[in-house]
């Protein structure tokens, strides 16, 4: 990973260009353009640490170690005693007696039915466990053989996993958001596009630019910006993200100069502020990425299918339309179209049990993903940096694949280009 210096790069005042966004001139203040570096941005992307994962392990008890004696089913409590030696009661000799036995007392009904109130209970546990053993032999443990390598978190990937689809839930994305906002859906996406190019441009993190689009939805839906500001507040968004997760990020001043100088270092320092007061300092939001690779471990992806997921998943940043769903049914859906546009792969057991989705909720995710696919392809829309970066050959040129242009992916797309 190396670190961003601007260096010799050039600047230009040539805007992007958007509905309502004029462009203006070199000097002033407060744009609405997002001018870019004159010099052609690189679409090469910093490769990320892929790291796999593992499931708690079961420890297996020594043979022979002594061990605890549950309560007989007659037994009313539950009481565990454990074993000792065995004491020897010596024997009395009864005293003649003139009198005849007692008959013996008949058994409680109350305890005969609390005995079989027991046995039930325990006979259905025994089924449940007979239940769930027969599921999870029918799915493959992929966790298997990490348990004798520690940075893969074997014995805790399965707490880790569920914990990051709890906290997803809670910073989910509102849809329609910019319902009654000055800015719009086109704006936000003329910035994000250019986003992604400062992105490539900066050589950050793939899991940075997730995050900065994120910080970006969870700070519009509670703090309406200004025609004139969301492009300030692009950046603070992408300096916070860069911080969280880069070794060496940019500072404030490249993030000046990347905009031309339209922003002070002031005002950048002051967007950031007001996010992280607003975002309460919660940045630990769980990322498409992180699903991803849990779900291609599962499928057994390849590096083809597994590029094409990412390709799919970033062309999701720029649709309004699809902010509202969770990081996790972004990933699945993501490798759930790629499999099948690569080679018919259909969406496995194993699949659905480690990402908890199947392939009928997945459906509707995976139309808005051919859809943007179809309208990129089709130059229906202008942002196309995803495409040019993903068209690279670091990249597997996985944006020109001709599986892409098939009519299955039109046909997936159709019942959602029709409002486009």
């Amino acid at each position: 990973m190396s670190c961003y210096r601007p260096g010799n790069m050039q600047r230009s005042t040539d805007g992007l260009g958007s509905r309502g966004i004029s462009k203006r001139p070199a000097t002033g203040k407060n744009p609405t353009n997002f001018p870019m570096a004159g010099r052609r941005l690189s679409n090469a992307v910093c490769p990320h640490k892929q790291i796999r994962n593992g499931e708690n392990a079961v420890a297996l008890g020594k043979i022979g170690a002594p061990g605890t004696r549950r309560a007989v089913l007659a037994e009313l409590s539950n009481f565990v005693s454990k074993p000792g030696p065995a004491k020897v009661q010596a024997t009395k000799k009864p005293k003649p007696d003139s009198q005849d036995p007692a008959p013996p007392a008949a058994a409680s009904p109350v305890r005969h039915k609390e005995t079989q109130e027991v046995a039930a209970v325990v006979c259905a546990d025994v089924s449940m466990n007979e239940a769930f053993s027969c599921t999870r032999f029918a799915v493959e443990d992929i966790d298997e053989g990490d348990s004798g390598m520690p940075q893969l978190c074997s014995e805790y990937v399965t707490d880790i996993y569920e914990y990051l689809k709890d906290l997803e839930a809670e910073y989910i994305i509102w849809p329609r958001y910019m319902l009654g906002y000055e800015i719009n859906e086109h704006m936000r996406a003329l910035l994000v596009n250019w986003l992604i190019q400062v992105h490539a441009r900066f050589q950050l993190l793939q899991e940075t630019l997730y995050l900065t689009v994120a910080i970006l939805d969870r700070f519009l839906q509670v703090q309406p910006v200004s025609k004139r500001k969301l492009q300030l507040a692009g950046v603070a968004a992408m300096l916070i993200a860069s911080k969280y997760e880069e070794m060496c990020a940019p500072e404030v001043a490249d993030f000046v100069y990347i905009t031309d100088n339209a922003f002070s270092r002031a005002q950048v320092c002051e967007m950031e502020i007001l996010m992280l007061k607003d975002l309460n300092f919660d940045l630990g939001h769980p990322l498409p990425l992180h699903f991803l690779r849990r779900a291609s471990k599962a499928g057994k992806a390849d590096a083809v299918k597994y590029t094409l997921a990412k390709y799919l998943m970033e062309l999701t940043l720029t649709d309004y339309h699809m902010l509202h769903y969770r990081p996790s049914e972004i990933a699945a859906a993501a490798l759930c179209l790629s499999q099948l546009v690569i080679d018919g792969q259909q969406w496995s057991v194993t699949q659905q049990h480690y990402t908890g989705y199947d392939e009928v909720h997945l459906k509707p995710i995976m139309q808005h993903m051919a859809k943007n696919v179809v309208r990129v392809n089709e130059g229906l829309t202008k942002h196309a940096a995803v495409k040019n970066k993903y068209a690279s050959s670091k990249l597997l040129r996985i944006s020109l694949l001709s599986q892409l242009q098939s009519s299955d992916m039109k046909n997936l797309a159709a019942p959602l280009l029709n409002g486009f």
